[in-house]
């Protein structure tokens, strides 16, 4: 006796779950698509925060005295021109811009190469000598500069440095070691021990380690610290102002200072000043910006 075949009952419950099991996927698209448009309108209006006052200042640089006060501010109109920028350099400003550079780079430069070297010789060498140097440096983070202007100063001009570039070079430079040297460290201490076990086992000594392994290995951090350094270094009022006098060793913040104090009431002349002291950190972030971003990824991830 054949027997027909019976239909199969699919249960109703898996019915009824197939259209719930997509719903959670809609609903995922739509939390990243919803979250993706607010994080770019977001973005949008901090860059429109953050460009208004760089278009504010290069287009009040461009006009006279006369067509800041009766133009639109916002709108490039009436007549813009660069006469402002030959006041600004008859004032005086570029031989304070010609000291700044001076003064940053050799800052920049001495900073980077000491803390780097000082770094390598903590890690490599475990002794009591680099703890000691390691605590000093820690000591130098938890005394202010301003504490120790009135030392400086003494220091400064019983060795005969006062009133010199050099003066803002040494100082300067010895403020931003301590820092620089406890960014570093972390850096070189993740350096693989097995690369530098290879190279000494080849015969290299420490100078060569040190110029070709750990040097391009810490390009990424060597771009931060040099950003920070410069920034630090380009701005700096207080050290030029007790360290220097003459007008022919001071610096940009104090030519600036300066030159609001005589041009106070022309305010495009004192926009195209301030336009010409960013320009250099700009030329420098861009510069240094692939390793300055890799630098901070290091940094997040440790």
């Amino acid at each position: 006796m054949s027997t027909a075949p019976q239909a199969v009952a699919l249960p109703a419950a898996g019915i009824e779950d197939a259209p719930a099991r997509r719903r959670p996927r809609l609903g995922h698209r739509a939390k990243r698509r919803l979250s993706g448009t607010v994080a770019f309108v977001l973005g949008t209006i901090w860059l429109i925060i953050v460009l208004a006052p760089i278009y504010f200042m290069v287009l009040s640089s461009l006009r006279t005295q006369g067509t800041y006060v009766t133009a639109n501010p916002w709108v490039p109109t009436g007549g813009l021109t660069g006469s402002e920028y030959s006041t600004v350099f008859h004032a005086g400003l570029g031989g304070y811009f010609v000291n700044s550079v001076i003064v940053t780079v050799a800052c920049v430069l001495i900073t980077l190469a000491l803390s780097l070297a000082a770094s390598f010789r903590i890690i490599r060498r475990t002794s009591r000598l680099s703890g000691a140097v390691m605590r000093l440096l820690v000591f130098g983070l938890a005394v202010p500069i301003q504490a120790l202007i009135v030392p400086l100063y003494i220091i400064i001009d019983k060795i005969g440095l006062y009133d010199t570039l050099s003066a803002l070079v040494l100082t300067m430079s010895a403020a931003a070691i301590p820092v620089s040297v406890l960014i570093m460290l972390s850096f070189v201490r993740d350096i693989p021990r097995e690369l530098i076990d290879a190279m000494s086992v080849d015969g290299a000594g420490e100078w060569r380690i040190f110029a070709s392994l750990i040097v391009p290995l810490s390009r990424p951090v060597l771009a931060t610290v040099a950003i920070y350094n410069g920034l630090n270094v380009w701005n700096n009022f207080l050290l030029p102002l007790v360290l220097t006098q003459s007008n022919s060793n001071a610096v940009l913040p104090l030519g600036l200072f300066k030159f609001q104090g005589e041009y106070g009431i022309d305010v495009p002349a004192i926009m195209a000043a301030v336009l010409l002291s960013v320009i250099p950190l700009v030329i420098l972030y861009i510069a240094m910006r692939r390793q300055f971003v890799r630098g901070l990824s290091g940094v997040a991830m440790r």
